[in-house]
């Protein structure tokens, strides 16, 4: 093991957050504007998830004022401070980049349903 593979230990966070492609997210980002720090929430659907380790990221798509806008988020970041699930989607591919090309009712993703045993406890 070399010096980055400790560097790269220490920079990664010890708990993920757990989400997939479709997920409906709350995205906590921590911005800086002088010397004053402030949390910005960013409000989306995963369309993807890509790389392992240090480097993984995800790519939030929202709709802000008729207009498409995807940003893409290190996991790791320490500018990420959390990351909330909101809604579950049900998807059945592993990139949703099919959304870019849609608008209105079509560019939603079905909600994944409750399985039965949630539901008897």
């Amino acid at each position: 093991m070399g010096l980055m593979d400790d560097v790269r230990k220490d920079a990664m966070k010890e708990t993920l957050p757990e989400f997939r492609i479709g997920d409906v997210v709350d995205v906590h980002v921590k911005i800086v504007e002088g010397e004053k720090e402030r949390i910005q929430v960013f409000n989306g659907t995963v369309i993807a998830r890509r790389g392992s380790g240090m480097g993984e990221t995800f790519t939030v798509r929202r709709i802000v004022a008729g207009e498409g806008v995807e940003r893409v988020f290190p996991i790791h970041s320490p500018a990420v401070v959390d990351v909330q699930v909101v809604r579950r989607g049900h998807v059945r591919r592993a990139k949703l980049y099919y959304l870019r090309d849609r608008t209105g009712k079509s560019a939603r993703v079905r909600e994944k349903r409750r399985e039965k045993q949630d539901e008897q406890s």
